[in-house]
């Protein structure tokens, strides 16, 4: 008899182990899983991030042929404006697209001031029309950023947590950076 319980208590220990690594592997899987999926919406967020910023860039020859005649913006603003576009979209990295989107964003705020400051610009209604696009854009590509930072915020919040971060760190799921504007003024101590 005492072998006969000895077997079903190894039995048992060998179920219950049994149990425990599927249920390790499911756990493992499912939680991968999740991470893949936060990881692609980053990716997706970012891509519409660049769509808003490719919109903004294919409005600036425009921009740039209708102010061009007009004494009062600068040849070089818009020779600068036309480099950054240049610029923006051989860049390959996301690092240095946002860096040359806060130039590009800088100089394109010196062509409004400048709009703004001659009223009879605002007459004209080429350059009014390409204005106001402009500054609906600027508002599309805040909430794009807005939601890619969220999406990052997500990311990494999951993969910082026990137990999630065991997975993250056993198959490499790095943090990502949030998208930091050059405008905004930094935030002491981070």
């Amino acid at each position: 008899m005492s072998a006969k319980v000895g077997l079903i208590a190894a039995a048992v220990v060998v179920g219950a182990v049994f149990l425990f690594l599927i249920g390790a592997v499911v756990w493992t899987a499912g939680t991968y899983n999740d991470l893949v999926g936060k990881e692609e919406s980053i990716d997706n967020q970012w891509a519409q991030v660049e769509n808003q910023y490719q919109r903004k860039i294919d409005l600036i020859p425009n921009l740039v042929a209708t102010v061009e005649g007009y004494q009062e913006f600068e040849s070089g603003t818009l020779q600068n404006v036309t480099a950054l576009r240049t610029q923006w979209m051989e860049a390959g990295s996301t690092e240095e697209q946002v860096e040359t989107s806060n130039q590009l964003d800088a100089a394109l705020r010196s062509i409004i001031l400048t709009y703004e400051a001659y009223p009879y610009l605002g007459s004209i209604e080429a350059v009014s029309d390409l204005i106001v696009e402009l500054e609906g854009t600027e508002n599309r590509i805040t909430v794009e950023r807005m939601r890619y930072n969220d999406a990052v915020k997500d990311y990494n919040t999951k993969i910082r947590q026990f137990p999630a971060f065991i997975v993250a760190n056993s198959f490499g799921f790095e943090k990502r950076s949030y998208f930091e504007s050059g405008a905004a003024p930094n935030q002491p101590g981070i």
